[in-house]
């Protein structure tokens, strides 16, 4: 009952000091293109062939080990 309370003051507090709840499109577009971009650089670092041969050195090791 006291969360309910709480969140119920905060809402109204929020809306008489008119502040804004939620991003505007503008700044989802930009969300969506960092996004994208942090995604590219991540692929490229991943798929690169120094990551790749880490990768599979791990993977292999994990499949070596005896139980």
């Amino acid at each position: 009952m006291w969360v309910w309370m709480r969140v119920r003051a905060h809402r109204l507090v929020s809306r008489a000091a008119g502040g804004d709840a939620g991003m505007t499109t503008s700044e989802y577009a930009m969300g969506t293109i960092a996004a994208c971009g942090f995604a590219a650089v991540l692929y490229k670092v991943v798929t690169s062939d120094m990551v790749s041969s880490a990768l599979e050195a791990v993977v292999g090791r994990a499949l070596h080990v005896p139980f």
